[in-house]
């Protein structure tokens, strides 16, 4: 797959893009009845179907770049750290100096950048079912995917299920 082209193939723009107030990404969800969360798009950078979800990355007029699976917002830019690291600190936290470290999902790489802080981690190993994900991750979010450059991790693309 090409992500500079956007994908191996062209795909319609998700449900979640809002053809009530063009320009706006809307996500909608049945957990807020009558409500959606609304940001304006300045520029979809990337749009693109893998074997398991659309992928979205657009660039939002006050959260930065928005990486999107079938039309739920997964990071921002602006406050992806928050998630990354309550997610991450923690747990590692709550063990004294632990050594190895599954983290299955996450392929945007930012719960990999926090876990490498610690240094007591000799291993970590990432399973990701979405390779379309890291990828797509690596180019609008190397900030965040900075994780996977890290010489202890590993990454396996597959299914995270026993």
């Amino acid at each position: 797959m090409d992500v500079n082209s956007g994908g191996a193939s062209a795909v319609e723009l998700p449900e979640s893009i809002s053809s009530v107030i063009p320009g706006w990404f809307s996500e909608i969800s049945p957990m807020w009845p009558g409500e959606a969360h609304s940001l304006k798009v300045e520029k979809i950078l990337f749009q693109g179907k893998s074997d398991y979800q659309n992928v979205l990355v657009f660039q939002s007029a006050s959260y930065g770049k928005v990486l999107v699976l079938d039309g739920v917002i997964q990071l921002t830019e602006r406050d992806e750290c928050a998630y990354q690291e309550m997610i991450t600190h923690l747990p590692l936290c709550s063990i004294p100096n632990p050594k190895k470290v599954l983290v299955i999902g996450g392929g945007d790489g930012g719960v990999l950048r926090e876990v490498s802080r610690h240094s007591s981690i000799e291993k970590i190993d990432i399973c990701e079912i979405d390779k379309m994900v890291v990828d797509v991750s690596k180019q609008f979010f190397p900030h965040v995917a900075v994780g996977y450059d890290d010489p202890r991790v590993t990454l396996h693309i597959g299914d995270g299920k026993i």
